[in-house]
C-alpha cells in the first residue's frame, strides 16, 4: 500500500497523478490523505480523505489529450457530499452513493465540506460494455440502496483491506472481479444494449433519453446528439424516420410536454409563462406560446386557467407524439 499525505497547495498534482488529471482547488491549510493499492498496471483501488472545500475541473482542453482519454474512475462516497457535472448531467452523491467519470469528457466536481471515498482507477478499456453504454453511465448517481451497489461497494471495501496480502495474480484477478461487479451495477444504470453491434431501436431509445434529460438547454442540436452517440447527423435522422418525427420535432414535443405538467401544477402557479419557457428551453416566451397554442389549440395561460385547480393529469413526459 502507498500512502500519500498532501497539503491543498498540492492536490491537483495529487489528483493528476493519482486519478485523472485535472485541476483541483483547496484551502491552503487544508489537508488530504490517499491510500492506494495496485492492483495491475493503471489499475488502483483507493481511499482518500480530503479534509475540507474542494473543486476539481477537467477542462476540455484536458480532455481532448489522447495520451489519457482512456482513463476512467469510480467513485463511492464513504462520507460527505458532492456534486458531479459531466456529460451535460448533474450527479448529486452523498454517503454509499456511487459515480462512473471518464477522462475524455471535461467534467466539474465540487465538494463543500471534509469528504472520504473509496475509488477505482482503470482503463476504459477493460469496462465489459459498449461504447455507448459507458458514455450514458457516465456522471449517473448510482443509489446506495440498489443490491448491485451494495454488492460493489461492500466487495471494493473488503478488497481494499486485505490486498497487501493477496500475490500479484491474485491482485490482477481481484482487480478484474471488481471491474466485472462494476459493469453489472452499470446495467441497472443504463439501458440494456444487445450484444453484437446493437440495435437501432436501442440507440435510438438513447438519443431520445439524451434529448428528455436535457430540454432545459437551448442550445441542443442535432449536431451535438450525433457527437456523443458516435454517429452521423444524416444517421441520426434516420432513426428518428423510424418513429415518424426528427430531432428537433421530438424535442419541441417533449419541451411542450414538460411545459404541459408544470402549468397543470399548483405547485407552480408562481412561475410566470416565460419562466416555464426557459425552464424547458424555449428561449423565447413568444416562440413558446406559438408552438403550445399550435399544439394544444390554447395559449398556455387559458391552459393553466381549465387545468391547473382541476389537476388533470398531462400526458407522459415519455409518451410518443406524432410530430404536427
Amino acid at each position: 500500500m502507498l500512502i500519500h499525505e498532501f497539503s491543498g497547495e498540492e492536490s491537483s498534482d495529487v489528483v493528476s497523478r493519482l486519478f485523472i488529471p485535472a485541476i483541483s482547488r483547496m484551502g491552503p491549510d487544508s489537508r488530504g490523505r490517499v491510500a492506494l493499492q495496485e492492483l495491475d498496471n493503471g489499475l488502483t483501488l483507493s481511499r482518500s480523505h480530503w479534509g475540507g472545500p474542494r473543486s476539481t475541473v477537467r477542462t476540455d482542453r484536458m480532455a481532448a489529450r489522447a495520451s489519457d482519454g482512456s482513463r476512467m474512475l469510480f467513485a463511492v462516497h464513504v462520507a460527505g457530499r458532492s456534486d458531479l457535472f459531466q456529460r451535460g448531467r448533474f450527479a448529486e452523491l452523498a454517503a454509499g452513493a456511487g459515480v462512473l467519470i471518464e477522462a475524455r469528457s471535461p467534467f466539474r466536481w465540487v465538494t463543500q465540506s471534509e469528504t472520504r471515498r473509496l475509488t477505482l482507477r482503470f482503463s476504459r478499456e477493460l469496462l465489459p460494455l459498449r461504447a455507448a453504454e459507458i458514455n450514458e453511465a457516465c456522471a449517473r448517481r448510482m443509489e446506495p440502496a440498489a443490491p448491485a451497489m451494495q454488492v460493489l461497494s461492500a466487495y471494493l471495501g473488503r478488497l481494499f483491506e486485505i490486498a497487501d496480502g493477496l500475490t500479484r495474480p491474485q491482485r490482477l484477478d481481484a482487480g478484474r472481479a471488481a471491474i466485472n461487479l462494476l459493469a453489472m451495477a452499470l446495467r441497472g444504470v443504463v439501458p440494456s444494449v444487445p450484444g453484437g453491434d446493437g440495435s437501432a431501436a436501442v440507440l435510438l431509445e438513447m438519443m431520445r433519453r439524451h434529448l428528455r434529460e436535457h430540454l432545459a438547454d437551448p442550445h441542443l442540436r442535432v449536431e451535438e446528439l450525433a457527437r456523443r452517440h458516435h454517429v452521423s447527423v444524416s444517421h441520426v435522422y434516420a432513426l428518428f424516420e423510424r418513429i415518424g418525427s426528427t430531432p428537433a420535432a421530438y424535442l419541441r414535443e417533449q419541451r411542450l410536454l414538460a411545459a404541459q405538467a408544470m402549468l397543470s401544477d399548483p405547485g407552480k402557479a408562481w412561475l410566470a409563462t416565460s419562466d416555464i419557457a426557459a425552464e424547458v428551453g424555449f428561449g423565447d416566451r413568444r416562440t413558446f406560446e406559438r408552438a403550445f397554442q399550435r399544439q394544444y389549440g390554447m395559449t398556455p395561460s387559458c391552459w393553466r386557467r381549465e387545468h391547473h385547480h382541476s389537476g388533470t393529469a398531462p400526458a407522459n413526459l415519455k409518451d410518443e407524439m406524432p410530430p404536427r
